[in-house]
């Protein structure tokens, strides 16, 4: 790659990864007009979860565009051509079923994002990764416990299992959330196949914001929570706080080198 198309698409990532930062903001305070971009009318927790998944994905491509490591692209566009798609899919379904014909414009927007995710998965293949070093081990045997869980947990929300989550979920919107699991599921089990530190840096990192940005209103959760989803809150702190505490140690105190 040329230094010119690589500084104009690091300047791309960069800018977009802003726009998504700014969304990640507005769902996480509930901000008014960012809301109001979600299809229905939903809970604060419910934006909350919105909102880390959104910031989830901007560290990693802004990660990825300010260091140029495009070797570490594929990931993060399979987990988002999976979402993007079914999600399309569930919308498409929606809408010609007739409970919300305005949904059809959201299938159509994911539907062109899946194919876009495709694209830059493929594109980004091309590039072999700067640091190839191999993934530590206990990363590997974490990441394959993610993916069994995202794939159990999700679904589990497709079907609307009510106490999944630690809050009760609108229906659709427990629908939503499962298919994120599942992607997410795809974004972990590439780190799997593809055992490179590089890779599983951006997964890491992602993780990492993720926790950061649910830890505290999880924990304040304790003193509200209905008793019938006291376990799904005791066990997804458990999660955030073992991933937490796995990227902190191999991201600042233990990162392979070169």
């Amino acid at each position: 790659m040329n230094n010119g198309l690589n500084l104009s698409l690091r300047v791309v990532g960069l800018l977009l990864g802003l726009l998504l930062a700014g969304l990640a903001i507005g769902f996480v305070f509930q901000i008014s007009w960012v809301i109001a971009i979600w299809p229905w009318p939903d809970t604060r927790y419910s934006y909350l979860f919105v909102g880390s998944i959104l910031a989830a994905v901007t560290v990693a491509l802004v990660w990825i565009s300010g260091s140029g490591e495009w070797g570490a692209i594929p990931a993060g566009a399979l987990n988002v051509a999976v979402i993007a798609f079914t999600w399309a899919i569930y919308f498409l379904q929606s809408s010609l079923a007739g409970t919300q014909t305005n949904l059809l414009y959201y299938s159509l927007f994911f539907f062109a994002g899946g194919l876009l995710s495709v694209i830059i998965f493929f594109w980004g293949r091309k590039f072999p990764l700067r640091n190839d070093r191999p993934t530590p081990r206990f990363v590997l045997i974490s990441f394959g416990l993610f993916t069994v869980v995202l794939l159990v947990a999700g679904t589990a929300l497709i079907l609307r299992v009510p106490t999944i989550f630690p809050w009760p979920l609108q229906p659709d919107s427990s629908v939503l959330f499962g298919l994120i699991f599942l992607g997410d599921a795809f974004y972990f089990f590439y780190g799997l196949v593809v055992r490179r530190w590089h890779n599983a840096f951006g997964q890491l990192l992602s993780f990492l914001v993720y926790d950061l940005v649910l830890i505290g209103p999880f924990v304040g959760l304790f003193s509200s929570v209905k008793p019938e989803h006291m376990v799904s809150l005791v066990i997804y702190i458990a999660v955030l706080l073992y991933s937490g505490l796995l990227a902190t140690y191999y991201l600042v105190f233990n990162r392979p080198k070169r």
